[in-house]
């Protein structure tokens, strides 16, 4: 393969590298593309109250499972004086023990989460259900029963209408008097617990959903019930309240099946009480606790992994590569002549440090005054390393005489002057010098305009507030810059500045 052929391959698999590993940060660990986004995040908690009748204690807690449409970000169970452990064998649960105590008692467990994408419907359990095992009831419950079963029946066409028959009769909104029998008989038991005795009795396979609706400063309050049934071939919800089909988006199940919420053995009148509160958060900091959960490797070996400090360094480098790509379009495509190659990315560098009103005095100052004194040590005839150390040690003592002066003065982004390269500056300076006695004076000007110009326009877009989010949290379009730079290195075609010198050409 030819050269210009391994380039454009090179240039290819590095753009399509970047945007893949962008693509997968954005898309599937939902790192925001855009600077200052924010994600809801929700605080739940359980507050357990029961008292203790001086017995052992065994307290046990059914635990929201896994959620396609959730993430756990963090878990906390409070349970001083309290031996913890949890259960996963059939479903996940909390359980606290003691080998004693006596009087009222609290025990708390905290929970944050958050959306894990808000197009992302809550989707239906793919576990099949187990057998159904008919009810036992009392002998005015069976003959409510069986009737309110007989007209559900006949009013219905499958499992999803018979339950909304059921539940409607059961809230009230039908005048039927088996339902209203089988209420009064079944004093305690809620609409959602009968339903799905009667349901069972009607061989429809149905289990009790709690949970929780995420509604900002939630609190005290009790789980929601929700009836879910299988109608042959998938689990489907329905809200005893309204016997609408279906389950909003902010609804959380913390149960889903079982027999209970909670269950104490050594205490009595236990109840369970739920708190929400919704913050919004950083979209990257609830991204990076979601990455650490499911232990994403682009995560765990990339920037934010290293301390501070050095991420601040690694923050400032990252923008480096966009500096570097301007000065290319400004001297390849456009024709644009600097001092030095990338001098005009040191200098906005330093633009970023100082601001640009007061780097831009500060560099011009320091250039002006060193070439002044360049030209003075040229008639003393020194060598060329002995002259531009001589120079460095000058633009030191500007830089210490700038600082000082500024301090007295009050002028806090003088005293930032430091941040400017001495090395390069001296080197610039001496450049400029010898350029001025062999081009002149218009030379000097066009190559110092130019690598300001250039710095400038570096400048702005290295402090774009949205370049800078991108190249920090999505470090991988560096590789996206490097293949456009190998193209562009490719370029051997005229300059824009050229077509003033070969206007001729156009004119014929």
């Amino acid at each position: 393969m030819s050269p210009k052929g391994q380039v454009y391959l090179f240039a290819a698999l590095f753009i399509f590298l970047g945007l893949g590993l962008t693509a997968y940060k954005a898309i599937f660990l939902h790192f925001p593309l855009l600077p200052d986004t924010e994600r809801k995040v929700w605080d739940i908690e359980a507050k357990l109250t029961f008292e203790a009748a001086g017995n052992p204690l065994t307290i046990n807690l059914a635990l929201p499972e896994k959620q396609q449409q959730f993430t756990v970000l963090d878990e906390i169970f409070a349970s001083a004086g309290y031996g913890f452990a949890i259960e996963e064998e059939h479903q996940r649960r909390a359980i606290w023990t003691r080998r004693q105590a006596e009087g009222p008692q609290t025990l708390y467990y905290r929970l944050k989460i958050t959306d894990r994408a808000e197009d992302q419907p809550m989707a239906p359990s793919s576990d099949l259900p187990e057998p159904v095992v008919p009810p036992i009831w009392t002998v005015a419950e069976e003959t409510a029963a069986a009737g309110l079963i007989r007209t559900a029946t006949e009013l219905s066409a499958g499992p999803a209408s018979f339950t909304q028959q059921v539940l409607l009769m059961l809230s009230g909104k039908s005048d039927s008097q088996d339902a209203q029998l089988l209420l009064e008989a079944s004093k305690g038991d809620s609409i959602a617990q009968i339903a799905i005795r009667l349901l069972n009795a009607a061989n429809i396979p149905a289990r009790m959903v709690r949970g929780i609706y995420l509604e900002d400063r939630f609190y005290n309050q009790r789980a929601e019930e929700v009836v879910e049934i299988h109608d042959g071939k998938q689990w489907l919800f329905f809200d005893p309240r309204s016997a609408t089909q279906g389950i909003p988006d902010n609804f959380f199940m913390w149960q889903r099946g079982g027999q209970s919420l909670l269950d104490i053995i050594g205490g009595y009148s236990s109840r369970v009480r739920f708190s929400v509160l919704g913050n919004d958060i950083s979209a990257k900091v609830v991204a990076l606790q979601e990455a650490e959960t499911v232990g994403a490797p682009l995560v765990n070996f990339n920037i934010y992994s290293l301390p501070i400090d050095k991420q601040n360094i690694f923050k400032m480098l990252l923008l480096v590569p966009i500096g570097a790509l301007v000065v290319i379009i400004f001297r390849v495509l456009i024709g644009i002549k600097t001092s030095g190659t990338f001098m005009p990315v040191l200098i906005a560098l330093a633009f970023i440090q100082t601001t640009l009103a007061a780097g831009m005095l500060i560099l011009v100052t320091l250039v002006a005054a060193g070439l002044w004194i360049r030209f003075y040590l040229s008639k003393l005839d020194l060598l060329m390393v002995a002259r531009l150390a001589a120079v460095l040690i000058t633009v030191v003592i500007l830089m210490a005489g700038f600082s000082i002066l500024s301090y007295k003065l009050g002028l806090d982004q003088v005293l930032v002057v430091t941040f400017f390269p001495m090395i390069i500056v001296a080197w610039t300076i001496e450049r400029m010098s010898i350029l001025w006695e062999e081009d002149g004076p218009r030379e000097v000007l066009t190559q110092g305009g130019g690598s300001l110009l250039v710095a400038v326009i570096a400048y702005m877009l290295m402090t774009n507030q949205y370049l800078e989010h991108i190249t920090y949290n999505f470090p991988e379009t560096i590789l996206i810059l490097l293949g456009i730079i190998l193209i562009l290195g490719q370029y051997t075609g005229y300059r824009l500045t050229e077509l003033k010198r070969f206007r001729f050409l156009i004119e014929k």
